[in-house]
């Protein structure tokens, strides 16, 4: 199987033309593998953030969701993995475009070749007040329903985005540097999961990590 994988495209956190840009150039990337591509995977952080009210999705990306829908129409399999910024994604991609949601690690088998796929957030040592408490809470149904009741959309992506790009600010020189095995902590979680592991993984692949 000819499988394509990527990650962290992080849609939405441009404005106007270059947002639309941003956008346009993934298609072309998806127009450019349709001829042999069986299965893509998205490992997480497709968009800076996502949240689905009961009648309200976000309004950007509807040439990249066409896109989906048109290589799932195709035979295509479209795998979607929820990464940490959008992790509050239900039910309305998988219904209306017919991707195939994952909010775990998945592995998978191809041609003897053992895969395991993630985002990668919360892997390995490190990052425990993400990992214990922000995580957590995040994926908890009542925060989630709080949240949706509480806040009006236009309110909420506002703070979503306030947040985000405070995030990305404080950690754009982590992004540009190699931190070390021990505190890279997906490489440290692989390298574990290697001695550890009943079968063998051939190919980890995750996003997260920008470097």
């Amino acid at each position: 199987m000819i499988i394509y994988f990527a990650s962290d495209f992080h849609l939405g956190i441009a404005n106007g033309f270059e947002r639309k840009e941003q956008e346009l150039k993934i298609i072309r990337w998806l127009e450019q593998i349709e001829h042999d591509a069986e299965m893509i995977v998205l490992a997480g952080d497709v968009f800076d953030f996502w949240f689905e009210y009961q009648y309200v999705v976000p309004k950007y990306y509807i040439r990249f969701l066409s896109k989906l829908i048109n290589l799932i129409d195709k035979g295509v399999a479209v795998h979607f993995f929820t990464g940490n910024h959008d992790m509050w994604l239900f039910n309305y991609l998988e219904q209306e475009v017919g991707i195939i949601i994952h909010r775990n690690i998945w592995e998978f088998k191809d041609n003897n070749t053992f895969f395991q796929v993630g985002h990668g957030d919360g892997l390995g040592k490190g990052d425990l007040l993400y990992k214990l408490i922000v995580k957590p809470i995040f994926r908890s149904f009542i925060f989630q329903k709080a949240f949706a009741y509480i806040l009006h959309p236009d309110v909420a992506f506002w703070i979503a985005n306030t947040f985000s790009g405070k995030s990305r600010k404080a950690s754009k020189e982590q992004d540009n540097t190699f931190l070390g095995i021990d505190n890279e902590w997906l490489l440290n979680y692989c390298i574990s999961d290697i001695k550890n592991n009943t079968h063998k993984i051939d190919y980890y692949i995750f996003g997260h990590r920008h470097h």
